[in-house]
């Protein structure tokens, strides 16, 4: 099969959907598929394999580690070239545009292909952290918009694929990540890893958080735990926008900045903790939460989003609804080494239920389905009457010339 994967984040930055398309783009490749990748500029042109085209973006003032870039003509022909089978679009916002003008919608778009749209990010419940939440009721139409030509959307927990449902999105179904398991494991412990995340003081207890910083993560619900077990320490690992007010917020507090950490120096700090802290309540699934899973390390999640599928309460794991009982899950872990040990192995044998290759063919059988659904030809449908219809009509029509413009 010969896949087309159209991204606004691609390597070097990392997130979790960067894993997730590096993890497949490898996957896709084992097993004998070919895979093109269109991302913003990153500086390799190959990955695991797969092509990559890297678009010429911008970094945004506020956040430097993303990029956006605006599609161009000439990926047409690089398209055309490949011939694929399907185009699987992760979050589409600016160079995403190309993958839906591409593929998809009644026709299957110029190149005849389904399209695919990968839902990652809850990007309504976002806009509550940033003082924006009263556009929540203009984005799910603007959602809904992208979504309805796509053969297929999908979602990487029930939740989520219930709340896109919900709003009138559908197609949609399940595609969950999944986790390395030969890197991360209770083996890759590391003493020195240890010391360096607790600052020198590796006798005390260490709380682990990993992932972007920034306003949407609520790592500052962080703080009603350390002020509950004075004796740990809590290290974050990742970087973004909101580290400079993490630090501040954080200030004369036990807490290590160990910046962004990859590969077996990752996985060295997620084995070397006592305990995986997510405060978030908007993770779709959280990628990192069975990384620690993996890791041999039980975890103290939100009970939000897509972390109560994976975090078994009080198995492999503690789920809180608030500070309080997030401080009292901790300290109890933290008091109670064959309690913590014996949810650590719980949290091994629940991991390993969520290979990357199993994410993989599941993905496949997704591919399989919207190349059986998708029609292509004319797309034709009767003309609708009525000003607001014909309003509408005239939009399109206009986008369309538009992206033909930039598209050709």
């Amino acid at each position: 099969m010969r896949i087309v994967f159209f991204t606004e984040t691609f390597v070097p930055k990392v997130d979790g959907i960067v894993t997730t398309l590096c993890q497949t783009a490898r996957q896709l490749v084992q097993m004998g598929h070919e895979v093109l990748i269109f991302a913003p500029e990153g500086g390799i042109t190959e990955y695991e394999g797969a092509r990559v085209v890297g678009i010429k973006g911008h970094a945004l003032p506020f956040y430097p580690e993303l990029r956006l870039s605006l599609p161009r003509a000439s990926m047409r022909q690089t398209l055309q070239a490949f011939r694929p089978d399907v185009i699987h679009v992760a979050e589409p916002i600016l160079l995403g545009i190309a993958g839906l003008y591409y593929a998809g919608g009644g026709n299957g778009g110029p190149l005849g292909a389904p399209l695919v749209i990968a839902y990652h990010t809850d990007l309504p419940r976002y806009l509550h952290y940033y003082r924006m939440a009263f556009l929540e009721p203009y984005i799910w139409p603007l959602l809904r918009l992208r979504h309805k030509r796509a053969t297929l959307s999908l979602c990487p927990s029930d939740v989520m694929v219930g709340q896109l449902r919900e709003h009138g999105i559908a197609p949609t179904e399940l595609w969950p990540g999944g986790v390395d398991t030969e890197l991360f494991a209770p083996t890759k412990r590391s003493a020195a890893m240890r010391a360096r995340l607790t600052d020198g003081h590796p006798e005390n207890a260490l709380l682990l958080y990993a992932g972007r910083l920034s306003a949407e993560k609520e790592i500052e619900r962080l703080k009603a735990v350390l002020a509950a077990a004075p004796e740990a320490r809590l290290a974050l690992v990742g970087g973004g926008p909101h580290e400079k007010a993490l630090r501040t917020f954080f200030s004369g507090m036990p807490v290590h900045f160990a910046g962004f950490l990859h590969g077996e120096e990752l996985a060295a700090a997620f084995a070397s903790c006592d305990v995986f802290v997510m405060p978030s309540r908007t993770e779709t699934l959280g990628l990192v939460v069975l990384e620690a899973m993996a890791s041999g390390v039980p975890v103290v999640g939100a009970r939000a989003g897509g972390i109560p599928e994976i975090v078994d309460d009080g198995v492999n794991g503690f789920l809180f609804d608030t500070e309080e009982q997030a401080a009292e899950r901790v300290t109890l872990l933290l008091s109670d080494a064959d309690r913590r040990a014996a949810m650590g192995k719980a949290a091994v044998a629940r991991a390993a239920q969520h290979s990357w290759r199993a994410a993989t063919e599941q993905l496949l059988a997704h591919y399989r389905t919207a190349i059986a659904t998708q029609y292509v030809g004319p797309g034709l449908t009767p003309s609708a009457r009525g000003v607001r219809a014909r309003c509408k009509r005239a939009l399109s029509r206009a986008t369309l010339f538009a992206i033909r413009k930039l598209l050709p």
